[in-house]
């Protein structure tokens, strides 16, 4: 079950139900299924304030992902700033949803076992959201 709430801020524009299939064909790509998924969209503010309470960081983040995936089930939280997001797809010159639809499929990516913060994990990552975006297209 995948569900998608707000913290303080609006609901994205986001055809949820397509969403939800891509999430389910991206997991499918790496051989999970999906269990359950829970995105909490919210603004820099909360993002910094959970950031900060479980994870001991004290920086703005787009993402933040927790993980209970149990074999080949992927679970998870993710709290998604849709500031950042913002802010982000301004930077690098790309859409707001494209963006964001990057931003929600890292959290899948990240629950499948695809990591970013070693060395050459970053280019897998970029290249594994680049493959996915592109079967959000035939979704």
């Amino acid at each position: 079950m995948i569900e998608f709430m707000t913290e303080g801020v609006e609901m994205p524009q986001l055809d949820f139900e397509r969403v939800k299939r891509w999430i389910g064909e991206v997991a499918a790509d790496h051989g999970y299924s999906v269990g359950n998924l829970n995105y909490c969209f919210c603004d820099d503010k909360y993002i910094l304030e959970t950031n900060r309470k479980f994870l001991q960081h004290d920086y703005y983040t787009d993402i933040i992902t927790f993980d209970y995936t149990r074999r080949n089930r992927i679970a998870g939280d993710m709290v998604i700033s849709l500031d950042t997001v913002a802010s982000n797809a301004a930077e690098i010159g790309v859409s707001y949803e494209s963006e964001l639809l990057r931003v929600i499929i890292h959290g899948v990516l990240h629950l499948c076992g695809i990591n970013d913060k070693g060395p050459g994990e970053r280019e897998i990552m970029e290249a594994e959201e680049n493959r996915a975006l592109k079967l959000m297209c035939n979704v």
